[in-house]
């Protein structure tokens, strides 16, 4: 056990010091290869209905985190035989790889610099990067906006549900992790291409970040009052806006980090040219500036941290029973 805890704290550290190098293979790129070529496979083997597509989508959801569990495991395993050691770094290496904190903050970092030299195409063409939404639009707070909630958001789904399955499962279960929130982001959609074929993917993805929301949104909050932000507003706008969403995981770390801040976020925005109508999070008891995003990856920072803490401190309490 103390083993696998070693292995994820490595992991973290090695996310807080290396990030995500370009240059560097990903499992999330081989991840999306697969879905690629595996939605070619199935959408020609099952009837072209409703029906089939949704279980050819099944059928992909499934397999995918399924299989990417057991290779990642033989690999540990098979690692581990050759010398414990090696066992060891592969797995340190690939909690590493799974975890994005850092890649948050260098990429929303890059819109900030952008804002401060008073870029403003340049800070639009810097969170188109990190966004789904329209940008191009998008004044100086709409831009600053898009780079909080992105930070916001990503801290459950990025670091802290990945977190808190390798802390269960080793790498193996994060990287399961990481195989479902790439499903639903290529096809957990609900337009005409994957209404139904996406379906099973987009339930699956909320199932699994259901409570890794939740422990993010209530750990964002006490980091609040570590940090020195308003903790107490942070509490109020989790219990109020953590679910304005049509997601029922999205808006948890949102709502704390808007209620930290004393911002509000959210709203309205436009997606491929269409306007979507969407609820606003949090009080505007200031405007949005610049300088809140790196205060809201400082909050990221400061929940990964209070989560990786807390993980292993339990895990050394039931070594030690």
């Amino acid at each position: 056990m103390l083993y696998h805890t070693a292995a994820l704290a490595a992991g973290f550290l090695l996310d807080q010091i290396l990030g995500d190098p370009r240059w560097m293979p990903h499992p999330v790129r081989a991840m999306g290869w697969c879905i690629q070529r595996g939605e070619a496979l199935l959408r020609r083997a099952f009837p072209q209905t409703p029906g089939g597509e949704r279980l050819a989508g099944a059928v992909l959801a499934l397999s995918l985190p399924v299989g990417t569990f057991f290779l990642a495991a033989g690999a540990i395993c098979l690692a581990g035989w050759v010398h414990p050691l090696a066992g060891f770094l592969l797995e340190a290496f690939w909690c590493n790889q799974i975890l994005a904190a850092k890649g948050l903050r260098q990429e929303s970092g890059l819109v900030y610099d952008a804002l401060k030299r008073g870029d403003l195409e340049g800070a639009r063409k810097a969170v188109s990067m990190i966004v789904g939404r329209d940008t191009q639009h998008l004044d100086e707070t709409g831009v600053t906006k898009a780079a909080v909630e992105t930070v916001a958001e990503n801290t459950s789904d990025g670091v802290v549900a990945p977190l808190l399955f390798a802390a269960i499962g080793g790498a193996p279960l994060g990287l399961a992790y990481k195989a479902v929130n790439t499903l639903d982001s290529m096809i957990g959609y609900k337009n005409d291409a994957y209404l139904h074929f996406g379906r099973f993917a987009a339930r699956q993805d909320d199932l699994w970040n259901f409570l890794p929301a939740r422990i993010s949104g209530v750990a964002m909050v006490l980091v609040a009052y570590l940090l020195g932000f308003d903790g107490k507003n942070a509490a109020r706008i989790f219990c109020r806006d953590r679910l304005c969403h049509k997601s029922p995981n999205s808006a948890h770390t949102e709502a704390a980090c808007a209620g930290a801040l004393d911002i509000q976020l959210a709203g309205d925005a436009y997606y491929f040219g269409v306007l979507h109508h969407k609820p606003t999070i949090g009080d505007p008891l200031r405007p949005v500036e610049a300088e809140d995003i790196p205060r809201a990856g400082r909050l990221m920072n400061g929940t990964a941290v209070l989560i990786l803490t807390a993980v292993v401190l339990i895990r050394m309490c039931l070594y030690f029973m």
